[in-house]
Parts: structure tokens; sequence; C-alpha cells
């Protein structure tokens, strides 16, 4: 079958290769044809190194499609079931789950990441974060494939996968953003994007989107930023919007230190920061225990949308059914071609993926 693989970390491009197959399903695990995947920025970060992936790999976390096979044991998902794929599953009894925080529960996640089930002349090939949607099939542990109605487009349901459900997620539960608030979101990709939405849906006033790419500001309008601006520009929207006592709420979505010193000093005092980018684990951030006591301002960090993913994709879906989350214009063609390399030949040539979506 065809499928993206990264041999090196650090490598400038995917290769497109059409001689990798695909080991299982075992026991408890299921096959997944593959008909919609997205583009996250965790998998280029896995690409360069910023996140732990072991190599060669299958890119891609955030997709969607059918079961074509099930291993001894499965029961809960069958052959024909559309599902999405779910790249932190959640195993519903350690007191993570028991708790409603399925999104912590990494004993499922651990195993699944360390387990090749893609093979390049009988060489062991990884799927990043044990997934590897960057293909025409894959193999993972039955919680990762999360039954969605028939009705719900491929697309669509790739999208909740990860990003949506990420982004959205923080501003329910995380930082929980409560009506007639002032909202800053730093970083205008699809996550941020998610966020925006998010804010929209619980109610908050003002909504600033804060991103160097102008050609992002258009789209972060459309979603329902009450306003867009670049990082120079900042302060200004500060001082309009808040009188220059800060943000209730501030959001980081790309994952640098600086970006999340930057958001502390955007928070009004007693404000909240919600940290959702993912990025280097020695990227360190400092702050003086003065600035932290006297302020009040609470930092949190919101991971995968910061609830059970399972109960968090159905109430994705119903907030698209009622018209309240836009996903249909996030589905896009258009790649940053600097990032993603050759993964547009796999959506060109490969009937079975059917879109590839830019977050």
């Amino acid at each position: 079958m065809r499928a993206a693989v990264l041999f090196k970390i650090g490598g400038e491009a995917l290769e497109v290769r059409d001689d990798v197959s695909v080991v299982g399903p075992g026991p408890g695990e299921v096959r997944i044809r593959v008909r919609a995947t997205g583009v996250c920025h965790s998998d280029l970060s896995a690409m360069t190194g910023v996140l732990r992936q072991p190599a060669p790999f299958v890119p891609g976390h955030e997709g969607a499609g059918d079961v074509v096979a099930v291993g001894e044991g499965v029961t809960r998902v069958a052959v024909g079931d559309r599902v999405i794929v779910c790249w932190n599953p959640s195993c519903g009894e350690c007191s993570f789950c028991r708790g409603g925080q399925g999104n912590l529960c990494v004993n499922i996640f651990v195993g699944m990441m360390f387990e090749p089930h893609f093979r390049i002349d009988g060489a062991e090939v990884y799927g990043f974060a044990g997934n590897g949607t960057f293909a025409e099939e894959m193999v993972v542990p039955w919680q990762c494939a999360v039954k969605v109605p028939d009705d719900v487009p491929y697309e669509i349901a790739a999208l909740i996968g990860c990003g949506v459900t990420t982004g959205v997620g923080a501003v329910f539960n995380t930082a929980q953003v409560q009506p007639g608030s002032s909202v800053a979101v730093i970083g205008a990709g699809g996550v941020g994007i998610s966020v925006i939405q998010g804010a929209r849906i619980a109610g908050a006033a003002e909504i600033v989107a804060i991103d160097p790419v102008e050609s992002k500001h258009k789209a972060a309008l459309s979603f329902g930023a009450t306003r867009a601006v670049k990082p120079e520009e900042v302060n200004a929207a500060k001082a309009e919007v808040t009188g220059g006592a800060g943000f209730d709420y501030v959001f980081e979505v790309v994952g640098q230190s600086a970006l999340v010193k930057q958001a502390y000093g955007l928070a009004r005092r007693g404000g909240t920061v919600t940290v959702v980018g993912a990025g280097k684990n020695k990227d360190r951030v400092e702050f003086d225990m003065f600035q932290l006591f006297s302020e009040n301002k609470k930092i949190l960090g919101s991971y995968y949308g910061g609830a059970d993913p399972r109960r968090e994709y159905d109430r994705m879906i119903a907030l698209w059914r009622a018209g309240r989350l836009d996903l249909e214009s996030m589905i896009t063609a258009r790649l940053k071609l600097d990032e993603v390399n050759q993964a547009l030949d796999l959506m060109r040539t490969g009937e079975a993926i059917r879109t590839i979506i830019e977050v």
C-alpha cells in the first residue's frame, strides 16, 4: 500500500512509498482503512525532533476511516464501522479515566507508541504516536477506533480527532471561558482557529487573534475573532479592548516559552493563561515568585482538550450538527509545502485518502 515515511528525524522530506505493508490486527487491535487525514503541527514537530518519536515512522495522528478487520477479543467495534482515530485513547479503568480525565490516561498510549505496525522490505516502521494516518491502512488498539454515525463525513471526523477537540476543549474544559469575557489567542493555525470558535460558542465578548502571518487574520475573523493583529500590534489591541488591564483569558497555541511569557503579560491580574501548544521539553519558562504570588494569575496546561476524548467527540459532533461549530470551512487542500513536503503527493495519488487538512 501507499504511505508517507520519514526515515530520519530532521529529514527534509517525506518519502511516499507504495511498498509499505501493515501488520495485524492482533488480539485487541483493529485495522482501519484511512479515508481522510489531517496534517497537524505535531506531525512536523515529530519530524524535526521537537517531539520524541522513534524512526523511521509514518506521520499522522488525526484521521478517520472504516474498520476493515478486527483482532481476537474485539467487540466494541466491527468491520464496516466508520471511526475517528483517537491518538491517545483512554483505558476506562485507571483513576484518570474514572475521574473524567481520560485524556491524561497513558496506559494504552505508551505501549502503542513503541509497537511498529508497518513494514518496508521486512524492516520495522513506526507510526507517529502509535498511529500513522499518512497511510492507506493502519493498525491500532481497538480503543483508538471511536465509532461515529455514518452521516458524519470523513473529513469532519478527522478534524475532530485532534485539532478541534484540542482547541475547543481547552476553552470549555480547561479555561472554562465565561460569557462576556475577553480572550486573546496566540497562534491562528487550525488549533488556534478551534480555540477561537470555542470562545465564540462560549459567549466571549472580545476575541483577539494574534499571528504574524497576515493571511491568517481573515480566516480568524471569519471564525469568530473580533479583531486580528500581528504580535507587534498586540499591546495596542490590549489597550483598546481591555483599557490596558489585560485579557480575562489568554491561550498560547504555538508551544514556545517566549509566547507563554507573552501570554502571561497579556492576561489581567487574576486572569487565566492556558498553554495548548506542544513545545520542546528543554524550552524553559521562568517567572519570579513575587510575580506569581501577587498577580494571582492561573497558568494551566491543556492536553488533548482537557477531558475524556470519547465524550468530547460526541460534543463536537453535536455542536457541528447544530451549526454552532463550523468545520466545513476548516477543510482545505492548501498545504504549507515547506512543512509537510511530499505528503502532498499522497493526497494527489492516493484515492483512499480523500483530503489532507492544514492545521
